[in-house]
This record gives C-alpha cells, structure tokens and sequence, in this order.
C-alpha cells in the first residue's frame, strides 16, 4: 500500500510537470503567432536609410506630443466609406509588407462587406513603408498618393495588393518596381502621363513621409504609436475635430483602440461592436 501510494504520488507529479509544459508551449505558440503577423518596427527601424526625396526613406523625426496622447491627422485622405458613419477606422500599412496584404485579403473584405457598405464603419489609410526590407514600399506609397491626384487611391489601393497575391501567393513578400507601378495604373483607366510624371518626380515624398513621422509619436518609454505593420486605430467618429483626432495613452505606451497586427475580422467587430454599443 505504501509502495502504491508512492507510485501515486509519482504520478500526480509527472501530470503536473507534463500540464505545466503544454501549458507553456501553448503560451509560446500564441506568443509566436502574434508576433508572426505584423512586421516589428524596433527591429528595422535603426537600419532605414538616411536622406530624403524619392524612393528613399528620411531618418525619422518623431514629433513630440503632449503626454499622455498622440494625434492623428486625417486631412487630403482619401475616405472609403460613408463621410456620416459613426465609427473611424485609421490604418497604418506598408504596401509591400506581406502580413498588411494578409489583412487585405482576409480580414479586410468582410469588414468593407459588414460595416462600411452598411455605413457603420469609414477606413483611412496612412503610409508607414519599412524601406529597410520592403524596397519597393516608399515608391507604392506614393505612387497611391498619384492615383489619389486621379481620385483612384482605393481602387490603386486594391491593385497593388492583388497583383502581389498573383506574384507571391504563398503569402511571402513580393518583388516589383516602378515599371509594374506604372503598369498597374494604367490598368486601371489612370491617365498614364499624369501619373507617370507624378511619380517620377518624387512630389508625393513628403505625403509619405508626414504620414511616417506622425505614426512614430511616442506614447512611452521606448514605445511609438506604430510600432509595426500594420497598425490600427479604432474610435468614434465623433471624436474628430477638425480633421485631427486625440487618442490617450498610457504609461506603458497603450494607445487607445489600437489593433496590432493582422488581426482577424472577430477582432475588428469585437472593437467596432464595442464602440456602436457604448
């Protein structure tokens, strides 16, 4: 009886240890699927490349906010969605980062289907090219910024991710360069000179690059608003003034309704709902 209460013991224990591992390794796997879809800003950051002008990405100069918030800017933006809908949804995106193009093709289309057609819901979009790994982010971005001149920038918008689906399917990133930019707009009824000479001449640079420096607001030690993409922002419409909004922060660098990451639509309509209710 001894011997079998020892051996029962034994067992408990190994049950514990075996429970503790799973449990871990459960955690690890969330932990790395998390981490696995949005590009890491801290990581790239220090290596982008000095300079300004086309095609290259200036050496970051975050504005200073006032503590404990960050602002966004939603002037010139091109507003997909119903002007009147009661929900903003701010997106900080690269187009040639793969896990933004994995937002597009899942989780974006059912909350165009769900909240925007239904006028719930109206999407920005902001440009955060990490030119340090994705080569042709910068040009895309303003290459969008020329189809916006055209009134086009969300049907430019599907272009370019659609086209990188064809080219890498897999989900990997994609390799192009200013002649497929040019050939996608022209593909899409753009008026080809116009376009071409806008890109050409680097005039939307500076487009891209206020986007940039506004996503690295610091919101904590060591912590910017955009710390990866993509980056989301969820709130009221009604919090808008003016063009800007205010979003608070916390110490630890939080920014109220952000979402992280290519999150899932149950995320979006988890926040979105959240909002319409409240």
């Amino acid at each position: 009886m001894e011997h079998e209460g020892k051996s029962n013991s034994y067992m408990i224990a190994i049950s514990i240890v075996a429970s503790a591992l799973i449990l871990s390794g459960v955690i690890w796997v969330a932990s790395g699927s998390i981490a696995n879809s949005v590009y890491d800003l801290k990581s790239t950051l220090k290596n982008l490349p000095s300079g300004g002008g086309s095609g290259t990405q200036a050496t970051p100069t975050p504005s200073v906010q006032q503590a404990g918030s960050v602002s966004i800017d939603l002037a010139g933006l091109s507003e997909k969605g119903d002007s009147n809908a009661q929900i903003t949804v701010v997106e900080y995106s690269d187009f040639q980062c793969p896990f933004c193009r994995k937002f597009y093709t899942e989780a974006y289309t059912q909350l165009v289907k769900d909240y925007v057609e239904t006028g719930k819901v109206k999407i920005y979009y902001k440009h955060f090219p990490l030119s340090s790994i994705h080569p042709a982010a910068q040009k895309s971005a303003e290459a969008s910024e020329c189809a916006n001149d055209q009134g086009k920038f969300w049907e430019y918008h599907n272009k370019l991710f659609d086209e990188q689906q064809k080219l890498k399917p897999d989900g990997n990133t994609a390799t192009y360069a200013e002649p497929e930019l040019k050939k996608w707009a022209k593909e899409i009824g753009l008026d080809s000179q116009k376009f071409n000479q806008c890109l050409d001449s680097g005039s939307k640079a500076s487009v891209v690059q206020a986007h940039f420096n506004e996503g690295l607001q610091p919101t904590g030690i060591q912590s910017s608003m955009v710390e990866g993409t993509p980056a989301f922002m969820v709130f009221k419409s009604s919090r808008v003034a003016g063009n800007k909004v205010i979003l608070q922060t916390t110490a630890n660098g939080d920014v109220e309704g952000r979402l992280v990451g290519a999150q899932p639509f149950a995320s979006f309509k988890t926040a979105i709902d959240s909002l319409l209710a409240g």
